[in-house]
């Protein structure tokens, strides 16, 4: 699926698992400019360069802790002396406590919240100047939005907000040719499975309930991404793509 030239593109935590992917499908679709936001893996984000400059692409690394207004206005301050546009942002940057709800903290409840969806809403409201008609937003949520995980109580409620905000803005950005979406992902093989407690067993449990058989993959994320932000998805609004091979079925 090749997207048209001259497209830039901005990725908040777009330099590992999910996020890396991501940046790679745009790359390898027709995206010009991609800048990759990432917290602190200086490693990581030298990675991810390096795979992207295999291709023809523009890659920008944009080191900021999008957790603070003021990290956010300092990576715009970035992107807006690198581009005068956007035509796709994608929001894969997340935190979570993994454990239950009952034994988050204030403080883990309001880092996990302003990183999953406040910072959501802030990017957005500083691309909206940039984004010509025809451009796009898509979020990455999980299926703790919509339904109860194990040891997910601090994430789970901050993707429910996140895909409700998703709705909201959907609906006022329609008019101003802005397509607003999101993509549910399942059980995805990255480093972030190693953080759930008891994490091997949680990885039979949801193969056995899996219809494909299999554990998703950051491409498969990705690629349902990719679609979201082509003209095939040009009548898709304020939509959660459910991406977990049936699990969410069963």
């Amino acid at each position: 699926m090749n997207l048209s030239k001259e497209k830039v593109a901005l990725i908040t935590g777009g330099t590992r698992g999910i996020g890396r992917a991501i940046a790679l499908s745009l790359a390898q679709n027709g995206v010009d400019k991609i800048i990759a936001n990432y917290l602190q893996n200086d490693a990581e984000a030298k990675i991810t360069a390096n795979k992207i400059n295999q291709f023809n692409v523009k890659f920008i690394l944009a080191k900021a802790n999008i957790l603070y207004p003021e990290e956010i206005d300092k990576l715009f301050e970035l992107v807006t002396s690198n581009t005068d546009h956007i035509n796709i942002f994608i929001h894969c940057a997340a935190l979570n406590a993994f454990k239950p709800l009952k034994d988050i903290k204030p403080n883990q409840w309001d880092l996990t919240m302003n990183i999953n969806a406040r910072s959501f809403l802030y990017c957005v409201q500083q691309c909206l100047p940039m984004m010509p008609k025809g451009s796009s937003i898509v979020a990455i949520s999980s299926l703790g939005g919509q339904r109860v995980i194990p040891d997910y109580g601090a994430m789970g409620p901050t993707k429910a907000a996140l895909e409700t905000t998703i709705k909201y803005l959907a609906a006022e950005l329609a008019g101003s040719g802005i397509r607003v979406n999101a993509v549910s992902a399942g059980l995805i093989e990255t480093e972030s499975i190693k953080k759930f407690p008891g994490h091997d067993n949680l990885i039979k449990k949801v193969l056995e309930k899996t219809p494909a058989n299999r554990l998703g993959t950051p491409d498969d994320i990705a690629q349902a991404v990719l679609f979201l932000i082509s003209s095939a998805a040009d009548f898709i609004y304020g939509q959660t793509i459910i991406v977990d091979g049936g699990y969410s079925l069963c």
